[in-house]
Order: C-alpha cells, then sequence, then structure tokens
C-alpha cells in the first residue's frame, strides 16, 4: 500500500513563546485518568472480561487528535469588587468580550467573557479548516474555552479562545503549560445525507464483530491516525 503524504500544519510564534510552550501533539497530553484505568475487568483476558473505557478507540482517538496549545505563562485568577482579574506574566494575554455579545450563551455567567489571545498563528494546506475545542477527556479544573472553527487556510493571524471560568468565588492560579485548546485540522468538502433501508452493509460487520473476542473495532476497522 502506497504510503499517504502528510499534511503540514504550521505554528508561527507572534510573541516569543519559550520553546517549553510551544503547541505539540495530543498524544502528549493523555489524561491520568486514562493511563491509570486497567484495560480489562478483571485483568486477565478470558472470555468473560469486560473491556474498560481504555479499550475504547473512539475515545483514544478523541484523546489524541490534533494539537495542544499550552499557556505561555502562570495566569493569577482573583477576585475584585466581586468580579474575576486576571493578571499574568505575559501583558496582554488575557482580554475581554463584553457579556451582551453572547448573553443568551448557555455557559454564560455575569461578567465579561475573557479570552486567551493566543499567541500562535496557524496556517493549513488550502481546503483545511481547524476544530478548537476543549480537551476530549481531560477537563481542567478553572476554565473551558468555547469551540469554534476557523479555515486556517486564509485566515492565518493568531485565533483568540473565548472562555468561561469554572470557579467565580475563589482565587488560583492558572500555571505555564496548562493546556487551552485541542486543534484539529480537517479538510473541507460538501456533504449531502442520505437515508437507506438496506441493513446488509450494518448486518456484514455485526458478523465480523462476533468472530473474535478481543479488540475487534481495533483489529477490523480502525486506522491509525497520525499528529506529529
Amino acid at each position: 500500500m502506497r504510503k499517504q503524504k502528510s499534511k503540514l500544519i504550521t505554528f508561527t510564534n507572534t510573541i516569543d513563546v519559550a520553546s517549553e510552550y510551544t503547541p505539540k501533539p495530543a498524544i502528549h497530553f493523555i489524561p491520568s485518568w486514562y493511563k491509570e484505568m486497567e484495560a480489562r475487568f478483571p485483568k486477565e483476558q478470558t472470555p468473560d472480561s469486560q473491556p474498560t473505557i481504555k479499550k475504547c478507540i473512539p475515545v483514544l482517538d478523541a484523546i489524541t487528535a490534533g494539537y495542544i496549545i499550552v499557556s505561555p505563562c502562570d495566569v493569577y485568577v482573583s477576585i475584585k469588587d466581586g468580579e474575576p482579574n486576571y493578571n499574568s506574566t505575559i501583558a496582554n494575554l488575557i482580554n475581554f468580550h463584553p457579556r451582551k455579545q453572547a448573553y443568551k450563551h448557555p455557559k454564560a455567567n455575569d461578567f465579561q467573557f475573557p479570552k486567551w489571545n493566543n499567541p500562535w498563528a496557524i496556517e493549513t494546506p488550502k481546503g483545511y479548516s481547524c476544530l478548537f475545542k476543549p480537551l476530549a477527556h481531560n477537563p481542567n479544573p478553572w476554565f473551558e474555552i468555547l469551540e469554534g472553527i476557523v479555515d486556517t487556510d486564509t485566515y492565518c493571524a493568531p485565533v483568540n479562545f473565548p472562555f468561561v471560568l469554572k470557579n467565580l468565588t475563589e482565587e488560583f492560579m492558572i500555571p505555564a503549560g496548562t493546556p487551552i485548546a485541542q486543534v484539529i485540522p480537517f479538510k473541507r468538502d460538501k456533504w449531502e445525507s442520505s437515508f437507506s433501508e438496506n441493513k446488509e452493509l450494518s448486518n456484514n460487520v455485526l458478523k465480523y464483530l462476533t468472530s473474535q473476542f478481543f479488540d475487534r473495532y481495533k483489529r477490523m476497522f480502525w486506522e491509525r491516525k497520525s499528529y506529529s
């Protein structure tokens, strides 16, 4: 089989961020809860043992898809006059959207929407966009960004990340290196939907699934994804 040529995504450092805090493939950010899970219970692989979520390849694919942008410095969040206040060692790392811009959003609170001023300009090949989202299955205790899609083949400036705080009553530190956003590049295509009464295809898949005890989806249907 001919090896598929990799696509190139380029992250350009616009404010001289330290190399320690450059974007990295999401596979480097597998959450500790996932690593600590047993793959099966009981641990012994027998026909009666049951797989855990650690054996679910779709979950692993979601966790390891794309790249992770992290905070380039410490951010200290305090409460002043009843409102969150942000201090960072890099000037203007946090800016704001007025609350009225998204006051009906289900995650809106009584305050302005803060946003991370992302230091990384992103460029993808022609016809490719990026989904920016919170990390899959790997939340942090402090904040969550609002998801969005940007056509990064034409818009090659930094994409900033509005977010909401999870804790509006206590002071805390968001350490440098904290993951902010998961960046998943994808090809834009035109899609149409159809509906079928033909169950033969799904029945054939089920026949394959009943032929083996272990790792059936991974062995029969899955294709490895690569981000480097």
